[in-house]
């Protein structure tokens, strides 16, 4: 689970202008965030079905954000792929 000082580092690390906390970089990186912190979960919980389905939820939202910028423009989706380092 994410504490509020948590958050408001990766939303002040990844906002795109000031008082932005909508933008898909920052939805992204909150994502992503969530889902590391749900994989470390399910690699010692290995029947926890209900948090995987959440997890499964998570990573198509992170896709279809993903696949929003990369269409909107490039550079910004090669920019927030290499700072979180999602593909590797």
């Amino acid at each position: 689970m994410m504490l509020k000082d948590q958050k408001t580092a990766i939303i002040e690390a990844n906002k795109t202008h000031e008082g932005d906390t909508g933008s898909p970089e920052v939805q992204i990186a909150l994502l992503t965030q969530r889902i590391n912190d749900l994989t470390d979960h399910l690699r010692t919980h290995t029947h926890d079905n209900h948090s995987r389905r959440g997890l499964l939820k998570m990573v198509g939202k992170r896709r279809k954000l993903l696949d929003y910028v990369a269409k909107k423009d490039i550079n910004r989706y090669r920019a927030i792929i290499s700072k979180l380092g999602i593909r590797k």
